[in-house]
């Protein structure tokens, strides 16, 4: 790997630029990581279709839905969801230690007085007689710079500022998260009614069956065998209902969590909504490259293997002598008042150099701890920029495949439905039997439930897609 292979895309450059910032010290820094050919590319499971376009991804990707309850919904989630509160309190704490770090530049001062009253004992005096007592004050001012002659001082600041960068991104990665499972929490419940929806009807269509059948046993023209197969797949029916009532419940108590509500709480809107929501428009989903550049996970690993590389040289600067100027200005007196009078004045001025050599092992010892980290670094980053390519691809593919069968579906719910109608007509006319119209409903009934099933993983697998291209983190 090298860092010629980094031109492939922003997130890689900037890679780049990081690593060659750590370089400027002393010390070894993190090989390049090279990007997969085909991260500047299109996606090879793209759908074919008029079912996205290679526009540049959005991050309002909610917006395409044209759903003013789901924007409110996001929105509310943005403000109120406690994983959010907690991501921001802590960057705000990294970002605190890089204000720490940054410290580092500045000289340390400090003030001090004292005031001491002292006599020596007459076992410790040449005469043999006690001294008198002595009074003495002292005011001051010290300080001392460390020269970052090895670069210390500055790899540790760029050390702070690469957490609080990864910090930033770990924020970005919640917010996508937050959004795509919060338009999935509302999706999920207003599938479920749809569903719900699609089970009543066959409810209905069942129930007038099962109530023909019985009048005609009623009137001697039925058999037994009529009623209790028409009352079983009305029964059957009704037993779908219970789940998907408690499908769609605990899809809201998910969304209430998200949008930090208690599920008592729960979005009236959300529980009443008729089918999940639909797309007018192709989706964007740009290229690979850009996708790298976009997802925040991918700048969080980077930004990570930045940091590592950084500590590298902190610790390889322990090997170097540490050189400060130090510096002290006071007055000390006998006397209170004779504080600040020239004869009274003090000073002290030169440089201070430590070093641990000969024993370096501890040094050593840290080198090699902070290089293994940052090839653990450099693996994770190169982990994240596949598992980001991997999950836009088979998200992709999900979608392309899913319309595919939706299509597919569609027809056979159409061709049933054509089915049962003229089951219904030729039983009515006595041309065929109650079993063959129990059948076509069945089949209706089936292709009904399956195509809103396949309603509800479009959506699912849309929702997933914009998650993949990171949308939403810039919220």
């Amino acid at each position: 790997m090298n860092l010629t292979s980094l031109k492939a895309s922003p997130a890689a450059l900037s890679l780049a630029a990081g690593l060659s910032l750590a370089g400027c010290a002393v010390g070894p820094v993190a090989p390049g990581a090279a990007l997969p050919s085909t991260a500047s590319g299109a996606f090879v499971s793209a759908p074919a279709s008029s079912a996205v376009n290679t526009a540049e991804a959005r991050s309002d990707w909610w917006r395409l839905y044209n759903d003013p309850v789901l924007d409110g919904l996001i929105g509310q989630a943005f403000t109120e969801n406690n994983q959010l509160e907690a991501a921001e309190a802590n960057l705000r704490a990294v970002r605190a230690s890089l204000s720490e770090a940054r410290a580092g530049r500045l000289p340390t001062t400090g003030l001090s007085g004292s005031a001491s009253r002292s006599q020596t004992s007459a076992a410790t005096s040449l005469t043999g007689a006690q001294g008198p007592e002595i009074d003495v004050y002292d005011v001051g001012l010290d300080a001392s710079y460390e020269i970052d002659l090895f670069g210390r001082v500055g790899s540790s600041i760029r050390a702070a500022r690469a957490d609080a960068d990864a910090q930033a991104a770990a924020l970005d990665v919640i917010r996508v998260s937050v959004a795509a499972e919060t338009a999935r929490a509302y999706a999920d419940a207003c599938s479920a009614n749809a569903q719900i929806a699609v089970a009543e009807r066959t409810l209905g269509l069942q129930q007038n069956t099962a109530d023909l059948t019985q009048r005609l046993l009623d009137g001697g023209a039925g058999t037994g065998l009529d009623t209790s197969r028409a009352q079983a797949a009305l029964a059957q029916t009704r037993a779908t209902l219970p789940s998907l009532r408690a499908q769609r419940d605990g899809a809201l108590y998910r969304l209430a969590t998200l949008t930090g509500s208690t599920p008592a709480q729960a979005s009236d809107a959300a529980r009443t909504c008729a089918r999940p929501p639909q797309l007018t428009q192709p989706i964007p989903v740009g290229d690979g490259a850009a996708l790298l550049a976009r997802r925040p996970d991918v700048r969080q690993a980077e930004r990570a293997l930045a940091g590592a590389a950084a500590r590298v040289n902190v610790a390889t600067a322990s090997l170097y002598p540490s050189i400060s100027l130090g510096g002290s200005f006071g007055s000390t007196a006998l006397d209170s008042g004779d504080l600040g009078k020239d004869e009274n004045f003090r000073f002290s001025f030169g440089p201070l150099i430590t070093w641990s050599f000969p024993n370096i092992a501890v040094a050593r010892a840290r080198i090699a701890q902070t290089s293994a980290l940052t090839d653990a670094a450099l693996a994770n980053f190169d982990q994240t920029v596949l598992t980001a390519l991997q999950e836009t691809e088979t998200a992709l593919t999900n979608y392309a495949n899913e319309l595919d069968r939706r299509a597919a579906l569609t027809e056979a719910r159409d061709q049933a439905a054509n089915a049962a109608r003229l089951a219904r007509l030729r039983f009515d006319a006595g041309a065929d039997s109650l079993f063959t119209l129990l059948d076509a409903q069945r089949t209706e009934a089936g292709a009904e439930a399956a195509l809103a099933q396949s309603d509800t993983l479009v959506t699912t697998y849309q929702i997933a897609l914009f998650k993949a291209l990171a949308g939403g983190w810039a919220a």
